[in-house]
C-alpha cells in the first residue's frame, strides 16, 4: 500500500502488540487491511533510561528566546503496554509527556489522517438498538430472568430486526450469535446507537458473558475492550463503561446532542425521542411510541406496532449522527486522532495534538508549562432594562484568533514557531468552505461544507481558549490576557459609534452587539459599513439578525422575538436545572410581554396555578431534575460521618432501585406529608419512579410557592400593573 492511499483511507485503526492494524477504505467502497511495525513512545527528560525502552532519541532545543525545553528525548517502546508500565512507575521527578492513545501516536507519526479524502456518505454507518424484558422495575443484565428480546439494525446492510425467538437461554444465544454475525458481514466503520455507552453495550457485553458468546465484532479478529472511564461536559462529569471496538469508532448519540447544546443552551432533554422533536427529526403525531415498561408486551401481543417502534429509534438514531457527526469527522482530517479520541476528548487536547505533531516532526525538545497568571474576562453588560423594538445583532467575526493574527505574536514557548501558521491555516479553510456552503446547489454538499466550517470555527476560537490552559504545553496566560484588553477595547469602540450613529446599545457580550435603532432596521447593512470604520485591519464585524422586539433583563440574560417565536437566553430565563412547570411559566411571561399581551400575564398565571392545585399535574413538570457529581454510596457514607450536606437529589438517588450512577440525573419531585410544611426538601424527596397520587402525592402548596417566588424574581418584568397592555418603545419593567 503506497503512503499517499494509506493517508487518504484510514477508515479504522488500533494496536495490538506492538503492531499498527489499519483499515483502509477505497473509491469503490470496499476495505482492506494492513499492518504496520510501530514503537509507541514518550517525551521524556533526564536519567536513567528504562531497561524496557527499545531506544532513547536525542531531540533538538531551542537556540534562546524561551527556557530551555527539558523534554530533551524520546523513549520508544516494544507495545504499549511496555509504554503504560513505565510511564505509571516512573520516578516523577523525570519529567515526561506523552500522546496516550497510540493510535494517534502513529497518525502523528506517519501525518496522516482518518477519513481524509472521503466525504461523509462514503463512511459505512451502522445504526444499532436494542430492546429488552426484564423482571424487575429497571433492565439489569445481570438478573435471570432479563434479557434481550431484539436487535435493530439500519444503517450499511439495511434495516433489520434480530427477534427471540423464545423466551429462553438458548433462544436469546441464537440472537447474541446471528448480531456477531450481521456486524462482521456489514463491516461497518462506525457502529452508532443512543445512550450505547451506558445502556445497549455494557447490557449485550454482560448477556454474552452469561451466555458464553464471545462478543467478536473488531476487525483484524481482535476482541472488543471494555473499561470504566470518565467524561467532563461542561460543569458535569460523569462514569460510563467505555468500549473500544478495534477497528471500529462507536458513536453515542447520547453525548452528541450534548456536545452540540454545550454551546446552543436550547435542548430541555437529551432523551433519542426528545431530541428528534428539538432537530425536526421526528414529528410526536405521527411517531409510534411505547412505554419503556410496555414495551415487551407489545412484543408479544402487538408485534408489527413494535417493530414500527423500533425502526423510529434507529431512523432517529442515524438522522442525529447525519445532523451533528460531520462536524467531528472534519475535524479528525485536519488533526491527528482517531474519530473516537476525537470525541471523547476537549478541545484543548486537540489544538495540543496539532503542536505535538510538529515538534515530533522537527525531532524538537517540549518545553514544560508556563506558569499561569490572572486573565481578565471579556466584557459583557446589559445598558438598558426593558422592551425594546427593531433589534439589529452584530458579531465581531472570530474576534480572538483574529486578534491573535493581527499581534503577529507566538505563545513563549513556540519556538518553532507553530501556532500562528496553523491558525491562519485552519481560518483559511474555514472561509473557504463557510463560501462554498452559500454556494453549493447540492444539498449533501452544502451540508459537508457547513459541517467543515462549523468545524473549523469551533476549532479556531479553541486556539485561544488553549493559550489559557495552566496545563498546556504551549499555553501563554500573558498573551491570552493580551488579546482579551484588545478584545475589550475594540467592542467598547463599537458601543461608541453606534451610539453617535443615533442606535440605542441593549446589549454587549464579548464580540457581539444588540442595539435599537428604527431608523437602520431595515438597512443594517449601511449601519454594518458606517461602524465598521473603527475596526482595526483584519477584524470584520458582521451582521447577524434582526428581531422584532428584545426583552432586557440583566447582563447575559435576554429573550428575543423573531417572526412571533421567542428565543430565551441566560441561566435565569432558561434554567435547565429549574421544574419544567416553572420554565413553561417564564416563557410565558416572556412571551406575554414581548408581544404585547399584558392582559394575558394574570390568565395564564392562575391557569398553570390551578392545574397544580387541582392534584392532576403531570409528576414529570414538577420533578427537578440534577446530575449527581457523588455515588449514592459515597454520599452515604459522607452524611454518617459528618451529619452535614444532605441534599434532594441524592435523598432520593438512595431510594431508587438500581442506584444511579455518578454523572446520571436524578428526577425527583417534593411528597406531601402530614405535619411537613417546614421540613427540609431533603426529607421529603422521592424519585419520580416512587410517585403515587394517592399514597405519596407531590405538595400542591410547595409548589404554588415555587410559582409566586419565580413572580416576585421577575416582578420588573410584570411592572406595577399586571393589567398593563404592553410595553412602550423603551419603557422601563
Amino acid at each position: 500500500m503506497k503512503a499517499d492511499e494509506l493517508e487518504n483511507s484510514i477508515c479504522g485503526l488500533w494496536e495490538s502488540g506492538g503492531k499498527i492494524h489499519i483499515c483502509l477504505g477505497s473509491s469503490g467502497g470496499a476495505r482492506q487491511c494492513c499492518v504496520r511495525d510501530f514503537s509507541p513512545f514518550i517525551w521524556s527528560g533526564g536519567n536513567p533510561v528504562p531497561d524496557s525502552a527499545e531506544s532513547v532519541e536525542i531531540l533538538k532545543g531551542p537556540d534562546s528566546g524561551i527556557p530551555k525545553a527539558p523534554l530533551d528525548r524520546i523513549l520508544r517502546f516494544k507495545n504499549r503496554a511496555d509504554m503504560d508500565a513505565y510511564f505509571k512507575s516512573r520516578d516523577k521527578s523525570i519529567p515526561a509527556q506523552r500522546i496516550s492513545s497510540v493510535e494517534n501516536q502513529y497518525l502523528c507519526h506517519a501525518r496522516a489522517r482518518m477519513f481524509a479524502g472521503m466525504d461523509f456518505d462514503s463512511i459505512m454507518r451502522l445504526q444499532l438498538d436494542i430492546e429488552v424484558c426484564t423482571s424487575g422495575s429497571f433492565p439489569d443484565a445481570r438478573n435471570s430472568g432479563d434479557r434481550i428480546i431484539a436487535v435493530g439494525l439500519s444503517g450499511v446492510g439495511g434495516r433489520k430486526i434480530l427477534e427471540i425467538e423464545g423466551f429462553s437461554d438458548e433462544s436469546e444465544r441464537k440472537l447474541l450469535e446471528a448480531l456477531n454475525a450481521e456486524i462482521l458481514s456489514r463491516d461497518p466503520d462506525i457502529i452508532e446507537g443512543h445512550n450505547i455507552f451506558k445502556f445497549d453495550l455494557p447490557y449485550l457485553n454482560a448477556r454474552c458473558k452469561r451466555l458464553k458468546v464471545p462478543l467478536d465484532w473488531g476487525r483484524f479478529n481482535l476482541p472488543v475492550e471494555f473499561r470504566k472511564s470518565r467524561l467532563s461536559i461542561a460543569e458535569r462529569s460523569f462514569a460510563y463503561t467505555r468500549c473500544d471496538i478495534p477497528g471500529r469508532t462507536v458513536v453515542d448519540t447520547l453525548l452528541l446532542v450534548q456536545l452540540y447544546d454545550l454551546s446552543a443552551r436550547e435542548m430541555p432533554s437529551y432523551t433519542l425521542k426528545a431530541s428528534a422533536v428539538h432537530f425536526g427529526i421526528s414529528n410526536p403525531d405521527t411517531r409510534t411510541y411505547i412505554d419503556g415498561d410496555k414495551i415487551s408486551d407489545a412484543f408479544i401481543s402487538d408485534r408489527e406496532t413494535f417493530r414500527e417502534y423500533l425502526f423510529d429509534d434507529l431512523r432517529e438514531t442515524a438522522a442525529l449522527s447525519e445532523r451533528l457527526l460531520p462536524t467531528y469527522v472534519a475535524q479528525v482530517r485536519n488533526f491527528p486522532l482517531t474519530l473516537q479520541e476525537c470525541l471523547l476528548r476537549g478541545s484543548g487536547m486537540k489544538v495540543e495534538s496539532v503542536f505535538l505533531e510538529k515538534y515530533y516532526a522537527a525531532r524538537a525538545a517540549l518545553p514544560l508549562p508556563q506558569e499561569s497568571t490572572f486573565i481578565e474576562g471579556a466584557l459583557s453588560e446589559s445598558f438598558k432594562t426593558g422592551v425594546f423594538e427593531n433589534v439589529l445583532h452584530y458579531d465581531v467575526a472570530s474576534l480572538y484568533p483574529s486578534l491573535m493574527l493581527l499581534l503577529k505574536k507566538y505563545p513563549r514557548n513556540d519556538y518553532l514557531g507553530t501556532f500562528l501558521p496553523e491558525l491562519e491555516k485552519l481560518r483559511s479553510y474555514r472561509l473557504k468552505y463557510k463560501r462554498l456552503s452559500r454556494e453549493a446547489e447540492d444539498l449533501l454538499l452544502r451540508r459537508e461544507y457547513d459541517a467543515r466550517q462549523k468545524s473549523f470555527k469551533i476549532l479556531i476560537n479553541s486556539f485561544y481558549g488553549y493559550l489559557g490552559l495552566g496545563t498546556a504545553t504551549f499555553g501563554d496566560t500573558q498573551l491570552a490576557a493580551e488579546i482579551t484588553a484588545m478584545g475589550r477595547r475594540i467592542l467598547s469602540d463599537l458601543i461608541k459609534k453606534f451610539s453617535i450613529l443615533g442606535c440605542s446599545v441593549l446589549e454587549a457580550d464579548t464580540d457581539g452587539i444588540y442595539v435599537s435603532s428604527g431608523e437602520y432596521f431595515a438597512k443594517a447593512g449601511d449601519l454594518l459599513s458606517k461602524v465598521s470604520s473603527v475596526l482595526p485591519e483584519g477584524v470584520e464585524l458582521e451582521f447577524d439578525g434582526s428581531y422584532d422586539a428584545m426583552l432586557c433583563y440583566k447582563a447575559k440574560n435576554y429573550a428575543l422575538l423573531d417572526s412571533g417565536k421567542v428565543l430565551l437566553r441566560g441561566s435565569a430565563l432558561r434554567n435547565r436545572s429549574t421544574e419544567p412547570y416553572l420554565r413553561a411559566l417564564t416563557e410565558t411571561l416572556v412571551r406575554d410581554k414581548l408581544l404585547g399581551k399584558g392582559d394575558a400575564i394574570i390568565s395564564d398565571i392562575e391557569k398553570a396555578k390551578q392545574k397544580i392545585l387541582s392534584g392532576n399535574a403531570d409528576i414529570f413538570e414538577l420533578a427537578k431534575g440534577e446530575f449527581i457529581s457523588k455515588s449514592p454510596a459515597q454520599y452515604e457514607s459522607d452524611i454518617s460521618k459528618t451529619g452535614r450536606g444532605r441534599r434532594a437529589a441524592m435523598e432520593a438517588a438512595l431510594l431508587m432501585n438500581p442506584r444511579p450512577e455518578v454523572g446520571e440525573k436524578v428526577l425527583y419531585y417534593i411528597a406531601a406529608k402530614e405535619g411537613s410544611k417546614k421540613a427540609p426538601d431533603w426529607s421529603r424527596a422521592l424519585p419520580v419512579s416512587m410517585y403515587d397520587p394517592v399514597k405519596a402525592p407531590y405538595d400542591a402548596e410547595y409548589y404554588i410557592k415555587k410559582a409566586d417566588d419565580l413572580l416576585g424574581r421577575f416582578s420588573e418584568i410584570l411592572g406595577d400593573s399586571l393589567l398593563d397592555s404592553g410595553p412602550r418603545q423603551g419603557e422601563l419593567f
